[in-house]
């Protein structure tokens, strides 16, 4: 029996996901964490174990009505867990969050600025005090008329919706309107109401044009179609969509990405003419601060608006107010994130932005006895921000707290007080605890994966650094914070771009090197993409580059129905060989009967998903298996056809290892499963969900598919930190992948953290030297033993380190 005062959280029997009667005991008051390899079972105890169940102890108190309200995790598969204090969970959530989150929503600090404006600012003689929502775009006291609050409108223009004025109507001069039936029923209706449908548009009155594209009219008119030999064709009421309505309607309404993507060319996205993009009213934009608009301020970097707020003072209101954002302001920029401002959208942050600004919210609520489960809070950290998040997960902790992390950089394992080591590897290879206790003595743990990053034995041998087959270079960057920038890419070698965290590094790669290469036609159609205005005055060499290949961290589906086997093109091989059985032939069968996404060989109870929604009064909702498919997701006489020996649920719940010797024999399949492995994603089902994967798993599926790709051409692969979210020893199985691709004559480009990485690249260029505007100059470039040595370079002495060890 534990005693009231045990100041262990012990956890007995823990079986989540894989992990296997785990059994632990971890000190509170300290900071403890989780290491081992992608899929071991790290995530599985500290968030799908500990923190699950801390959540569901503080749900029991909780009044069943307002249960309803909350999402809230299944109870863990665990034996039981004493000494657990509430919890507090930090994750790197995949969710895109909208247009109108911001910094200054996350953090709350604009809440704080607008009390400040509120309460405190100068307003003109006579005006009206304004309460604070007046002050916020995202309430209908202070959005703008014009624009909703969203700053921007969208336009559209004769020259987009008709881009060669010699072709006619019927030719197809109007290229928004949408194609095949559609498109010629619109013109069959224009030329019904009397227009002239074959003369070149260059010809027709202004007004006629005007009318056409413009009008909000949707006339009705009956229209004869010309006959076709062999088509009878009846008369039919037609109604007629000016082109400006269609775009309009199909980039506001459509569920379409790709229609939506289509209008969208056809758009001009410029600042709203009423608030000049600020996204207020003219009231609210009225008042000052210390001579500056709410706008103005928060578009300053958080670094810059400390300033302006220190030396602003003012009377006591405005001293408390000013007292309290400074205070605020401070723990963001500690975690490294001074260069952002208020009006920064949530979208354009990565997750381990979002991660610490989150962070920086809960230092400052000064909880006190509380757990704080992390996850990854270094993902996407320069090693010299990261000496910064140490520090403050060390206040946390002197605070009173616990605080739990998982993580796979060894300087914040190095740290800790406290160590859980899972493994050996991933999946069912997994989920025992190896070593729970202080870091030294995971130093005697042969079977354990992490162990020789911790304690590197002998260095490895340096690598031969190969020379270019040719060069890209872009002249005069300008983009956000790059500023007259001129960046040269060595073609045929491997290039890691380095630099703090918001140096610039994603603007320069992703966002301008992309660009470049995709208007320059090697990249994936321009309306698949985000539009990108060129961003650079000149560049050289992009004929070079047949194909750009860009690997994001994006997730490859956003419903359950998407998993790793659709998404690799596996499940259409895997379909195909159920439908060739004898029993499905004899059935008649196809392909299609083995998709659980449409009706025939699907569960109709749960539609194919596996589970079903169970309503209970006054209680939440809650998700059980399916009760007639119990989770298999198709009906009995599908379950019934078997290819040795398993049916298609069972295949889909092989992992991609056991796939892989099942479909030994299937070239097209072993190409499929031989890449996934290759890549180190042995442990995922095939059926996995695409909502279950971490943004690194998403990332090497997509590579991974990539791989499997006839290869045509120079190749250009860009990868935004390939090695977030992964053990070292991951990394070596990512960048053995990596290289090989540059051994087959391809160019590989990778925005990169991990200095073993850097390390073992061609070419590195390095941007600095600080973050925002103290940033976006290239401060070195070169071969990773000269950028070591570059005096201005904030990465040389930890690139000098990783190459010493390598």
């Amino acid at each position: 029996m534990t005693s009231p005062h045990d100041p262990y959280v012990r956890v007995r029997g823990a079986r989540e996901h894989n992990l296997r009667n785990a059994d632990v005991d971890i000190p509170r008051d300290t900071l403890t964490v989780f290491t081992g390899v992608s899929g071991s079972g790290k995530s599985s105890l500290a968030f799908g174990t500990i923190y699950a169940e801390a959540q569901r102890r503080y749900f029991e108190s909780v009044a069943p009505y307002a249960r309803r309200l909350i999402h809230q995790v299944g109870a863990p598969a665990v034996g039981e867990v004493t000494g657990l204090p509430p919890a507090v969970s930090l994750e790197q959530r995949r969710s895109a969050p909208g247009a109108r989150s911001s910094v200054g929503t996350v953090t709350t600090l604009s809440n704080s600025l607008r009390m400040l404006f509120s309460r405190a600012g100068d307003y003109p003689a006579g005006a009206e005090r304004l309460d604070s929502d007046a002050f916020s775009p995202n309430t209908a006291a202070g959005a703008c008329p014009g624009c909703h609050g969203l700053g921007r409108v969208h336009r559209t223009s004769e020259e987009l919706l008709v881009p060669d004025p010699g072709l006619s109507v019927r030719e197809g001069a109007i290229a928004a309107w949408p194609g095949a039936w559609q498109g010629k029923n619109l013109r069959d209706v224009l030329d019904a109401l009397g227009y002239d449908v074959d003369r070149p548009w260059r010809e027709l009155a202004p007004a006629d044009r005007e009318w056409i594209l413009f009008t909000d009219e949707q006339p009705v008119v009956t229209v004869h179609p010309v006959r076709e030999a062999g088509r009878i064709q009846r008369p039919y009421q037609g109604t007629y969509m000016s082109a400006r309505r269609y775009v309009m309607h199909t980039f506001a309404d459509s569920k379409s990405a790709t229609l939506r993507a289509k209008a969208e060319r056809f758009l001009s996205s410029e600042p709203c003419p009423v608030c000049g993009g600020t996204r207020l009213r003219p009231e609210a934009m009225a008042v000052t601060f210390a001579g500056r608009t709410i706008a103005e301020l928060a578009g300053l970097a958080l670094t810059e608006l400390a300033d302006v707020l220190a030396a602003a003072g003012g009377d006591g209101t405005a001293r408390v107010l000013t007292a309290d954002l400074l205070a605020r302001i401070g723990t963001v920029t500690e975690l490294g994130l001074g260069y952002l401002s208020l009006d920064r959208t949530a979208p354009t942050l990565s997750s381990g932005e979002l991660q610490r600004l989150r962070l920086a919210t809960q230092l400052r609520a000064g909880l006190f006895g509380v757990v704080y489960v992390l996850d990854e809070p270094s993902a996407g950290l320069h090693p010299a921000d990261t000496e910064a998040l140490l520090a403050v997960l060390g206040r946390l902790k002197e605070s009173g707290n616990t605080v739990f992390v998982v993580e796979h950089q060894m300087d914040v394992v190095r740290r800790a007080d406290w160590l859980v080591d899972v493994g050996p590897l991933a999946g069912e290879h997994g989920g025992r605890v190896l070593h729970s206790g202080p870091p030294a003595g995971l130093a005697g743990v042969a079977e354990s994966a992490t162990r020789r990053f911790l304690f590197p034995d002998a260095p490895p041998e340096p690598r031969e650094v190969r020379a270019p087959s040719g060069w890209l270079r872009l002249r005069g960057v300008e983009r956000h914070n790059v500023r007259g920038v001129d960046a040269s890419f060595p073609l045929g070698v491997f290039t890691a771009v380095t630099g703090v965290s918001g140096s610039g590094k994603s603007t320069l790669v992703g966002q301008v090197l992309a660009g470049a290469l995709a208007d320059s036609g090697a990249g994936p159609d321009s309306g698949e993409r985000e539009q990108v205005a060129a961003g650079y005055a000149r560049a050289e060499g992009l004929d070079a580059v047949d194909r750009l290949v860009q690997v994001d961290q994006r997730p490859i589906g956003r419903t359950p129905r998407s998993n790793l086997a659709t998404y690799t093109g596996l499940f259409d091989v895997v379909r195909k060989l159920f439908a060739a059985t004898p029993l499905a032939r004899e059935r008649g069968y196809r392909a299609g009967r083995f998709s659980f996404n449409v009706t025939g060989g699907r569960c109709e109870t749960c539609q194919g998903e596996g589970f079903v929604s169970v309503e209970l009064l006054f209680l939440p909702s809650t998700y059980a298996p399916c009760p007639d498919c119990h989770g298999a997701r198709y009906n009995p006489p599908t379950l019934e056809v078997t290819l040795r020996g398993l049916n298609i649920a069972q295949v889909l719940d092989l992992t991609v290892e056991s796939a892989a010797g099942f479909f030994a024999g299937t070239p097209a399949a072993a190409r499929s499963l031989g890449t996934l492995l290759d890549v180190g994603l042995g442990y995922l089902r095939l059926g996995q969900p695409a909502t279950e994967l971490s943004g690194g798993e998403a990332q090497r599926i997509k590579l991974a598919a990539e791989l499997q790709r006839a290869r045509r051409g120079h190749t250009l692969y860009l990868l935004d930190e390939p090695t977030t979210g992964l053990h070292p020893a991951d990394v070596e199985v990512l960048m053995r992948q990596l290289h090989g691709l540059v051994e087959a004559g391809a160019t590989v480009v990778v925005v990169e953290h991990d200095m073993a990485v850097v390390a073992g690249a061609d070419w590195v260029i390095d941007l600095g030297p600080g973050g925002g505007d103290l940033g976006g100059r290239i401060v070195a470039e070169g071969p990773p033993v000269q950028v070591a040595r570059a005096p201005e370079s904030r990465t040389a002495g930890y690139l000098r380190a990783a190459l010493g060890r390598a």
